[in-house]
């Protein structure tokens, strides 16, 4: 039997093709009214949410961890979430439900201490096309759909939120190929690339030619080298040190002639390994997937009530190449003898078995969070200086 994410890489291959994009003939969202966002800057929605997290020290210690969000934010956030919609339809409808909200909790949410958020509501390929597609049964979803449901709110925005301030797209797999085609279409060696503060691609395979940054799928927009860079992207894929991309992997391969999958770490744009600064889910981080429950953090057993953890020292990350592709290869430090939990949740697993093939993307964004905020917040800084010396 297929196994069941394998359909995310297939829509995350679709929408990638940007010359496949052109407007859906179903009606178009009406992005002015305020139902069509999951989140705007100055109000009550989805992204006002409690992040307060409990750092984890390697000696078992607790702490906690308060975050504010900024409303004075100098730059935006342009956000578009992956595969969660649990609607019966092949294509989602615009009524946002809880798993809509979770992973802006999980994915975009933290986002806005550096920056103003917006998250648009799209009519994206649903989980019940996905286990459609398992079974073998036809499917009628548009990819394209979701794809001019982006843009129309993307043009909103530019219209009408955006007054000439720079803009971080962030996105994570099916919300990554849509915006790797927004940034084909729309963006791309056009004016408005100077608005573009950076582009986060993340749980995506983003082909360039091998030893170069730009000339893939896009021709303008080079890879990051530091985190003080602008108008460049951050993209990657995870996998644990000791579970590399096996053979099928889904994440990490290319098959153009010389190109390669794009890896930046986050943890070290300039390469090598570096650390990473995780938020994780306390009990699990699940975007749309199943995961195997997260162990206790600490022995003896201690209560913790937020939703997030942090675990500082315990993760590395380094972006690898070999046979089967190129990837940000996640390594777990743990002391055995010590109180801290040695490994953490976010393989794929289904029906007990973890599915190799998709690394850990689940946990592709929380993994790198605060590395990634970090890199947003300096990034900002450098583009609004090159923009007062002009």
């Amino acid at each position: 039997m297929r196994r069941p994410a394998i359909v995310i890489a297939l829509v995350c291959c679709a929408l990638a093709s940007p010359g496949a994009q052109t407007p859906s003939p179903a009606p178009r969202n009406d992005y002015g009214a305020a139902e069509s966002w999951l989140c705007r800057p100055g109000r009550q929605d989805a992204c006002t949410v409690d992040l307060t997290t409990t750092v984890i020290a390697a000696n078992g210690k607790l702490t906690r961890e308060t975050w504010t969000a900024d409303p004075d934010a100098p730059i935006d956030c342009f956000y578009v979430y992956p595969t969660v919609s649990n609607d019966t339809t092949p294509n989602s409808d615009m009524d946002a439900g809880p798993e809509e909200k979770r992973v802006i909790l999980h994915q975009f949410a933290r986002f806005a201490s550096k920056c103003r958020p917006y998250a648009p509501l799209y009519r994206q390929i649903t989980l019940a096309t996905l286990r459609a597609m398992v079974a073998g049964r036809p499917v009628s979803a548009s990819p394209v759909l979701g794809y001019s449901d982006v843009r129309d709110a993307w043009n909103w925005y530019l219209a009408h939120d955006n007054n000439g301030r720079g803009v971080v797209l962030i996105g994570h797999s099916q919300g990554s190929g849509v915006l790797t085609a927004l940034i084909h279409n729309e963006i791309d060696g056009k004016p408005i690339m100077a608005r573009i503060v950076s582009a986060l691609l993340l749980g995506t395979t983003i082909p360039v030619p091998q030893g170069k940054d730009v000339g893939g799928a896009f021709k303008d927009l080079p890879l990051c080298h530091a985190a003080t860079q602008t108008g460049c992207l951050i993209t990657y894929a995870s996998f644990r040190v000791t579970a590399p991309p096996p053979p099928n992997t889904r994440f990490g391969k290319t098959t153009g002639v010389g190109m390669v999958a794009a890896c930046t770490n986050p943890a070290a744009l300039g390469g090598g390994s570096g650390d990473l600064h995780a938020y994780l889910g306390a009990t699990a981080t699940i975007v749309a997937g199943a995961s195997a429950e997260q162990r206790p953090w600490v022995t003896p057993s201690k209560p913790i009530t937020t939703t997030f953890v942090s675990v500082p020292g315990m993760l590395t990350a380094e972006c690898v190449s070999n046979e089967n592709g190129s990837y940000l290869a996640i390594s777990v430090h743990a002391d055995p003898a010590g109180p801290r939990a040695t490994d953490i949740a976010g393989d794929v697993v289904v029906n007990g078995e973890r599915l190799a093939d998709w690394g850990l993307h689940l946990i592709d964004v929380n993994v790198a969070m605060g590395n990634l905020v970090d890199i947003i917040g300096r990034q900002a800084t450098s583009y609004l200086a090159a923009g007062t010396k002009k």
